[in-house]
């Protein structure tokens, strides 16, 4: 007799009813546990909203309710998704693409520990012994001190005389940073000018604000004297003076000198992650070089001077991992034989991975999103959970087709454990491995939020959804290719893992690099190519802004419109700006009022003074075309580029931003939505639009099929071929083989990745890459268009 099933074992789905987050429209869906699920649909079609924006945030909302309200008040507060039902969610571990921090001191190594357990193994095993993990450590300094400590013992005061001691690894010369600047004067200040003159060329220096009072009334200076004819105690105290408390205009104040100010606003942190204009000063005013002290290992001599065998820890984090994991197998210490065990585990989980290429001294903000993905991942590898759900936002990016085998694999193990595991996904390799497919669209933006296929793969190619219909695209060699109209030369190119390489990077085509990740691609544009006169880069960092930034703001759309809307009513152009004189004055602009609730989640309501439009009433009664400022900010691009093109409204300024906008696919994002909410893929779009807006002669684009569903790399392509038949170079670092098989000449790196690539392996036409096969590239992409 066959017995009933237990009624724990009845939660096999995880049931979404009714998700409204962002574009989705009252979206249901079930989602088999234990298996693996791909979310597919073009970009901007809600997949991220219904992942990572319902499931995955209200799963993390549930397990931060567990813990009691005082340590809630410590976590970031998250709102409940707008969703009728969500039933059977389990634990959820993100993975996603953010890049890692970009503080100057996180490494691959401290990232994912590797580091720590190498530091306990050198205060084990080094010789000679210089004490705890600590004195490997570049984030710790070393400091001493005594002094008599007062202490009651037995009902009376007694002084005793007491000394400490910590011995760490950061070499004191660069603080453990592993680069030392200098900081040129020239561009601080103009020294002909007196305080009172505004004499500061930093940003955010000016003596109109808070800045200027606190110098003006330190009293260490005459406000009227040039900073020329100060003194040498003078010249001090403005670039070098301690924190040092004064009174001004009634006022308990610090004072602090330029230098150390700038040093703890600007220069502590990762020069990539200022804003432009500050960055811009940076790279003007500071010189940076490797530490002449440690030779930019970030430690101190004497953590360098014990050693295992013959390499110390600096050599060691310096090794290639699958040549450190060697290393490592080799030690023979019964004493640490478990640490050993862990280290060489770790180390192992970065060569499977497809990650041996990298060291562990290598800085955590230099990854690119891929890497960073891969190695978030590490962690969950070896890990014992089961009954977990994983969430992938496209783990394929930054991948050559020859190592999306290997992601695919280890996917599957995840699962294969008893895992749920959702990834969002536009390359076919990985949506073939799916057990279930989900669809959104059928557009993007406003047009898409539904649901329109649920599945397996099979129903997937016979629906007539975007993806079904495009599944088994491929893209066909070209029958003639362009001729180059020049040469961009490289010549003994050293950067990273580059072996000397010489190559002449055609110009007047479209020129693709391929290559295995860590083969060398960026580093060679990086180093040889991006920064020249008239190259305009669009790399992978992520766009700043906030949920104030919108389309319109970040190309400087919204620059003409305001002026015309000035223009046409005689009045000031900041009335237009829900970041200036125009905000309504309840919200401040923003459109919503923010409640925080302490330890539950902040609420965020529609104003009731301007109907979320974000502008006072006076300010729409300003008319631009029959239209008032909020009515063009919630117009598409489509729509805006229509609107902006003929008739009262006709704007040639922001027509010709609109068009731009539209060329990269992005018809669909209205003006006004914030950047906050935009996918990755949309980002990186956006960025293109703009930077193409510069007079560069040669583009270099970083993956730009980044977020792009199959339907939409043709629409690219378009783009590339309009930019190099308007005059234009473009070189293209990508995996994609479409992109590949559109190029009019590729330049192949490898080998392999790591010290096993940095040479040029193939130059030449994609046909001849097809023909020779002699190449990892060549071979995946003869597979792909069926050579």
């Amino acid at each position: 007799m066959s017995k009933e099933p237990h009624v724990a074992d009845s939660h096999d789905l995880i049931r979404v009813l009714g998700a409204r987050v962002n574009n989705l429209k009252d979206v249901s869906v079930e989602l088999p546990k234990r298996r693996l699920t791909v979310f597919t649909g073009v970009s901007g079609s809600g997949k991220s909203s219904l992942v990572f924006g319902t499931v995955a945030a209200e799963s993390q909302r549930l397990i931060n309710e567990t813990y009691s309200a005082f340590v809630q008040g410590f976590m970031p507060s998250l709102a409940r998704p707008e969703v009728d039902v969500l039933d059977g969610l389990t634990t959820a571990i993100i993975v996603d693409q953010q890049r890692m921090g970009a503080d100057p001191r996180s490494t691959v190594g401290t990232a994912t520990d590797a580091s720590a357990m190498l530091r306990i193994l050198f205060s084990r095993l080094g010789k000679p012994h210089i004490g705890s993990p600590q004195a490997f450590s570049f984030n710790v300094a070393s400091i001493s001190g005594a002094g008599a400590v007062t202490l009651e013992k037995a009902g009376r005061q007694v002084k005793e005389r007491r000394s400490f001691s910590i011995t760490g690894g950061m070499c004191p010369r660069c603080e453990g940073r592993g680069s030392v600047n200098d900081i040129d004067l020239t561009q601080l200040y103009d020294e002909n000018l007196s305080l009172n003159e505004n004499p500061f060329t930093i940003p955010g220096y000016s003596m109109d604000g808070w800045f200027g009072r606190i110098f003006k009334g330190s009293g260490f200076f005459d406000p009227d004297k040039p900073i020329r004819k100060y003194t040498k105690k003078q010249l001090h105290d403005l670039l070098y003076r301690e924190p040092t408390k004064i009174r001004v205009e009634g006022i308990n104040l610090t004072y602090e000198g330029v230098i150390p100010r700038i040093q703890k606003s600007m220069l502590s942190k990762d020069v990539d992650s200022l804003q432009p204009h500050i960055r811009a000063f940076v790279e003007r005013a500071v010189a940076f070089s490797v530490c002449p002290e440690c030779d930019g290992t970030r430690l101190s001599e004497l953590a360098r001077s014990s050693k295992i065998g013959k390499v110390n820890i600096a050599e060691v984090s310096a090794m290639q991992i699958s040549d450190l994991a060697e290393w490592a197998r080799g030690l023979k210490a019964p004493s640490v034989a478990p640490l050993l065990a862990n280290l060489t585990h770790t180390l192992d989980s970065f060569v499977e991975i497809g990650l041996g290429y990298l060291s562990l001294d290598r800085p955590a903000g230099t990854l690119s999103g891929g890497e960073a993905q891969r190695t978030k991942m590490i962690r969950h590898l070896g890990s014992s959970l089961t009954d977990v759900t994983y969430v992938f936002d496209e783990p394929t990016i930054g991948l050559h087709p020859h190592d999306i085998q290997r992601m695919n694999d280890l996917l599957l193990r995840l699962r294969d454990k008893g895992n749920t595991v959702l990834v969002v996904e536009h390359k076919p390799e990985t949506i073939a491995i799916a057990d279930h497919v989900v669809d959104l669209g059928p557009g993007a933006g406003s047009e898409g939020g539904t649901v329109c296929f649920e599945g397996t793969l099979d129903g997937l190619r016979a629906s007539d959804t975007v993806t079904g219909r495009h599944f088994d695209d491929r893209a066909a060699l070209k029958d003639s290719v362009r001729s180059s109209t020049g040469a961009l030369e490289i010549r003994g190119a050293t950067e990273h893992n580059l072996r000397k390489v010489d190559v002449d990077l055609p110009l007047g085509v479209l020129c693709v690099l391929t290559g295995v990740a860590g083969s060398g691609k960026s580093s060679l544009i990086n180093g040889s190519v991006a920064g020249r006169e008239g190259v305009v880069s669009v790399d992978q960092s992520p766009i700043r802004g906030s949920r104030r930034s919108n389309p319109a703001t970040y190309t400087g759309l919204l620059e003409p419109i305001r002026k015309a809307f000035a223009k046409a009513n005689g009045v000031k152009p900041a009335l237009f700006s829900a970041n200036s004189e125009g905000a309504c004055p309840t919200c401040n602009g923003a459109g919503v009022i923010y409640t925080d609730l302490g330890m539950m989640a902040g609420m965020a309501t529609v104003c009731e003074e301007c109907e979320g439009k974000r502008f006072q009433a006076v300010v729409l009664e300003y008319r631009f075309g029959g239209k008032d400022i909020s009515e063009v900010l919630g117009m598409s691009v489509a729509a805006a580029e229509e609107f902006f093109e003929t008739g009262e409204a006709k704007l040639p300024a922001a027509h010709r931003i609109l068009e731009r906008l539209a060329d990269v696919g992005l018809g669909y994002l209205t003006l006004g939505q914030p950047l906050t909410t935009l996918s990755g893929g949309e980002r990186q779009r956006l960025k293109l639009a703009t930077r193409m807006g510069e007079n560069g002669a040669v583009y270099v684009l970083d993956e730009p099929t980044t977020g792009l569903h199959l339907a939409d790399v043709q629409q690219l392509l378009g783009l590339l071929d309009r930019l190099v038949d308007s005059g234009h170079s473009v070189l293209v670092i990508e995996h994609h083989q479409a992109v590949m098989a559109h190029a009019d000449w590729i330049v192949d790196l490898g080998p392999g990745a790591g010290h096993d690539g940095g040479q040029v392996v193939f130059e030449g036409t994609p046909a001849e890459l097809v023909a020779d096969r002699s190449t990892l590239t060549g071979q995946h992409l003869a597979e792909y268009v069926g050579g």
